[in-house]
C-alpha cells in the first residue's frame, strides 16, 4: 500500500472569500492527500496544461474533498470563475471528484499485466508511423521511374510525412485533454489507414506527396499520444524501462522502414510496399481501439456525472466541469506560447536543437546508406536495407542502460529529500553525446575511396550504427525527460517546441543528403555533420553545470 502525505501545505493557497455558513459534509475529506510516488514538483505529461488543483493525482479516503482545499499557487493569471466575486464564493459549496486510496479505476492501479499490454501497444503505434516514414526509400528507383521525377522530388514523400508529425500534435494534444486519449487513439489512426490507399494508387507525384502529408499529420496520434498515456498508467517510480520502450520506438521504427522496404522493393515495387505498411497500420489500429481510456481528468468527469445521477447532488464536480479550459486556450498553447518560449528559454532551444539534429542525422542515414552501400557497393536495395541491423545493436543496447539511468536519478532524488533537480536528467545525455560524432567519423572514413569495397569491407560503414544507434536513444530519453522536468508548469507548450524544431530538421535533412555525399564525398560529407555533433556536444554539460542558474532567471522554468 503507498504511503501518503497532505497534498497541500497551504490549506487555501488562493485566495477566495470564505464563506461562514459553509459546513464539510461527514462524508468527504477536508482535503487531499497524494502519493509519495507523485512528486508534483516535478512535469508530468499525465498531468493537465491548465490545472489548478491536483484532482487527478490526488486520493482522498472517501473519494470527495471540498474543492477550496485543493487549490493551488498559480504561475500565470486567474481563471475568469476567480474574476466574479459572486461566483468564486460558490466554490465553497463544491466538492471534488478524487481517486480514492488505492482506487482499482485509477490507470496506475490497474494490473501490472494490463499496463504492460497497453504500453505494448502504444510503443508498437509509434513504431509503426516511424515505420512508414521510411519504408518507402526502400524504392525510390521505382517511384522516379513510374511518375518520371528526379532524386529531390522522391525525397518529398519522406519530408512531406515528416511534416505532418510535426503540425499533428499541435492539434491533437490539445483535443486529448478535452475529450481524452481513447478517441484521439481510435480516429486519427483509423484516417491514416484510410489515406495510405490513395498513396499506393497515385497516379502521379502531386497525389502521392499530398496523401503522404496527410498521412504523417493524422498518423502523428502516438507520436503525441504514447509519452502521456505511459505517463496516465505508470508511477513516476516504476516507469523507466516503459519510457525507455518510448524513447526508442520511434528511432527503431524508422531504422525498420529501409530494412523491411528493400526486400518488399526489390520483389513487388514501391506500390506493395505502401499496401503491406497499409496492412501494418491496419493491425495496429485493431490493437489501438483495445486501449482504455487513461486520462484521470476523463474519468473523474465520468464518475461524477455518475456520482450526481446517483445521488441527486449537484455539488459533486470535477475541475474540468468548473474550470473549464476552452480549445482556443490549449491551441494557444501548442500553437503561440511555444514559439515565444523558444525565442525566450535558451534551455528550450538549445535542446530542441540537439534533440532535432540527432532525429535528422537519422534521415540523413537513410539517404547516405544508399549512397555508401548501393551506388560504392553496388548492394540492392534489400541488401542496403539489411546494413541497418547495426542500428537495432545499438538501440538494444541503450534500451539496458535508459532503466538503469532511471534508477540512479531516482537514487539521486532519494540522497537530496526526494526531490532531483532537472539537471540530474542530464546524465544520459552526457554520456551519449560523443557516440554521435565518433559514428559520423566512422562511417565517413570507412567508406570508399577511403577504404575500397572489397572482402569485409562493408563492416567499417555498417558498424557506425551501433554507436550511433545507443547515441540517439540514449540522448533523446535524458533530453526529453529534462524538459519535462525543467518547465513542468508548461510540459505541452515545451515539447510542442521540441516536436515542430525536431520534424524541421527531420523533413530538411532528405533533401539534400544525396547531394551532399555526393559533392563533397562520403569522408567529407560525414564529416560535416560530425563536426555540428561535435559543436553539441558541450549542450549538456553546460545546462549540467549553470542550468540552475539560468532556470532562476526564467519566467516559465521551474526554480526548484
Amino acid at each position: 500500500m503507498a504511503s501518503h502525505v497532505h497534498y497541500s501545505e497551504e490549506p487555501n493557497p488562493i485566495s477566495l472569500p470564505v464563506s461562514q455558513t459553509t459546513t464539510v459534509s461527514p462524508d468527504v475529506d477536508l482535503q487531499l492527500v497524494r502519493s509519495i510516488s507523485h512528486d508534483d514538483r516535478h512535469g508530468d505529461l499525465s498531468r493537465p496544461s491548465h490545472a489548478y488543483t491536483n484532482e487527478a493525482r490526488g486520493v482522498s479516503k472517501k473519494g470527495l474533498v471540498k474543492l477550496v482545499s485543493s487549490l493551488q499557487p498559480l504561475r500565470e493569471g486567474l481563471p475568469e470563475l476567480f474574476k466574479d466575486p459572486e461566483k468564486a464564493e460558490a466554490l465553497n459549496d463544491l466538492y471534488l471528484v478524487t481517486w480514492l486510496e488505492n482506487d482499482p479505476e485509477d490507470p496506475r492501479n490497474w494490473s501490472a499485466s494490463w499496463r504492460w499490454y497497453i504500453t505494448f501497444v502504444v510503443a508498437l503505434a509509434v513504431i509503426s508511423v516511424a515505420f512508414a516514414s521510411a519504408v518507402i526509400t526502400g524504392d525510390f528507383g521505382g517511384i522516379q521511374e513510374d511518375l518520371h521525377v528526379g532524386e529531390v522530388v522522391t525525397a518529398l514523400s519522406v519530408s512531406l510525412m515528416v511534416c505532418g508529425f510535426g503540425l499533428g500534435p499541435l492539434i491533437i494534444s490539445p483535443l486529448s485533454e478535452l475529450y481524452g486519449r481513447r478517441p484521439l487513439w481510435i480516429i486519427p489512426s483509423f484516417l491514416y489507414v484510410i489515406f495510405n490507399i490513395p498513396c499506393a494508387v497515385a497516379p502521379n507525384i502531386q497525389t502521392l506527396l499530398i496523401c503522404r502529408f496527410f498521412c504523417g499529420l493524422f498518423a502523428s496520434g502516438p507520436l503525441t499520444l504514447a509519452g502521456s498515456t505511459i505517463s496516465d498508467i505508470w508511477d513516476n517510480n516504476e516507469r523507466g524501462f516503459a519510457i525507455a520502450l518510448f524513447a526508442a520506438a520511434p528511432y527503431g521504427g524508422a531504422a525498420l522502414g529501409p530494412l523491411v522496404g528493400g526486400f518488399i522493393g526489390d520483389h513487388l515495387g514501391w506500390r506493395w510496399i505502401i499496401w503491406i505498411n497499409m496492412m501494418f497500420a491496419g493491425v495496429v489500429f485493431v490493437l489501438c481501439a483495445t486501449v482504455p481510456e487513461t486520462f484521470a481528468p476523463v474519468l473523474l468527469k465520468q464518475r461524477a456525472r455518475k456520482l450526481r445521477h446517483k445521488t441527486d447532488r449537484k455539488d459533486i464536480v470535477t475541475e474540468q466541469e468548473i474550470f473549464r479550459v476552452s480549445f482556443s486556450q490549449m491551441l494557444a498553447d501548442t500553437l503561440i506560447r511555444p514559439f515565444g518560449m523558444l525565442v525566450t528559454e535558451p534551455i528550450l532551444l538549445l535542446m530542441s536543437l540537439f534533440i532535432s539534429l540527432i532525429y535528422g542525422l537519422l534521415y540523413a542515414f537513410f539517404f547516405s546508406f544508399p549512397v555508401v552501400f548501393g551506388e560504392d557497393y553496388g548492394y540492392s536495395d534489400s541488401m542496403t536495407g539489411l546494413m541497418f541491423c547495426s542500428v537495432f545493436i545499438g538501440l538494444s543496447l541503450a534500451l539496458l542502460i535508459t532503466p538503469y539511468l532511471e534508477k540512479t536519478y531516482l537514487k539521486t532524488a532519494m540522497e537530496k529529500g526526494g526531490l532531483a533537480e532537472p539537471e540530474d536528467r542530464l546524465i544520459g545525455a552526457m554520456i551519449g553525446a560523443p557516440f554521435v560524432p565518433i559514428a559520423l567519423f566512422i562511417f565517413g572514413w570507412t567508406s570508399p575511396p577511403t577504404v575500397l569495397p572489397g572482402g569485409g569491407n562493408w563492416v567499417g560503414p555498417c558498424s557506425a550504427g551501433i554507436p550511433f544507434g545507443f547515441g540517439m536513444v540514449v540522448i533523446y530519453f535524458s533530453a526529453n525527460a529534462y524538459l519535462i522536468d525543467a518547465f513542468p508548469d508548461y510540459v505541452a507548450s515545451a515539447l510542442a517546441a521540441k516536436t515542430v524544431v525536431r520534424s524541421g530538421a527531420g523533413a530538411a535533412m532528405p533533401l539534400s543528403m544525396v547531394q551532399m555525399f555526393h559533392g563533397l564525398g562520403n569522408g567529407w560529407a560525414a564529416s560535416l555533420l560530425a563536426f555540428v555533433s561535435v559543436a553539441m556536444i558541450p549542450i549538456p554539460f553546460l545546462f549540467y553545470r549553470y542550468g540552475k542558474q539560468i532556470r532562476s532567471k526564467s519566467k516559465r522554468a521551474t526554480a526548484i
